[in-house]
């Protein structure tokens, strides 16, 4: 078996997909080679769970799971794995956090992007840096942006600024490339790249799968992001979760993996 991605929850539902598989704002892949399989993101509740037993896929044995950062429509499913779970994620994702507005130089709470999530059930694996995972699979750790841009606020009265630095995502290494496995891109598609291209000595990226964060993008914003994008010719474009309509309408022959989709590589 080649790479296989099968889209355990997502956004919308595939075509011709079984009706009974659950929709929501969120994500989770069940990501998978001949000798290693990982569970990435879990979405906002235990529909990921659900759908899974509906597509016939147990998750009790799964290698690992990976999650990206701390936003609750993607780490919200914890509480809905096997406990002694083995996971892999960056040390600040329990931290609190909001959506936030400032008026007149007040900084007021929105909406909470956090989950609470009781972590101490699970086999924890906290780290900054890149983790290699089973075989062909790595772990990116922290991604470095030179001007990171704040997406919230942490909890607390100071109201420090969340630039998703907890944000990382998953790597498998191909004969073709590169595929690159993203939650939600916070950290910007063009440093996801240039990040998983140091760290592995592969600078061929064959795929990119996933939230790329460009919904509500402006189109300067699109702009970049679809320039990179025609640089460095990646043969598959995913885009689905955050990406949105808009954002696909900007970038060259992307497709929209929703629920209950399989892809290969």
């Amino acid at each position: 078996m080649a790479l296989r991605i099968r889209v355990l929850l997502e956004n919308h539902k595939g075509a011709g997909a079984d009706k009974s598989l659950k929709v929501r704002p969120g994500l989770s892949l069940l990501v998978e080679n001949e000798s290693t399989s990982i569970l990435f993101d879990t979405g906002p509740d235990g529909s990921f769970m659900q759908n899974a037993l509906a597509m016939g896929i147990d998750l009790s044995d799964v290698s690992a799971v990976v999650l990206s950062h701390g936003h609750y429509d993607h780490c919200g499913g914890v509480p809905w794995l096997p406990d002694s779970s083995r996971i892999i994620c960056h040390p600040d994702i329990a931290r609190e956090r909001y959506a936030a507005m400032t008026f007149l130089g007040i900084t007021r709470k929105i909406k909470k992007l956090s989950c609470e999530v009781d972590y101490s059930r699970y086999r924890m694996m906290y780290t900054r840096d890149p983790l290699p995972i089973g075989e062909n699979f790595i772990w990116s750790g922290e991604i470095p942006v030179v001007a990171p841009e704040a997406y919230g606020i942490f909890g607390g009265h100071d109201a420090e600024p969340d630039s998703i630095l907890d944000e990382g995502v998953l790597i498998y290494q191909s004969t073709k490339g590169l595929v690159i496995i993203t939650g939600c891109g916070h950290r910007g598609i063009a440093n996801i790249v240039r990040h998983c291209q140091n760290i592995t000595g592969i600078k061929r990226s064959y795929a990119l799968v996933g939230g790329f964060h460009l919904r509500c993008a402006s189109p300067f914003t699109l702009w970049r992001v679809r320039r990179f994008l025609q640089e460095h010719k990646p043969e598959k474009l995913c885009g689905c979760h955050c990406t949105g309509a808009w954002g696909r309408l900007w970038l060259p022959e992307i497709t929209a993996p929703a629920t209950g989709d399989v892809l290969r590589f």
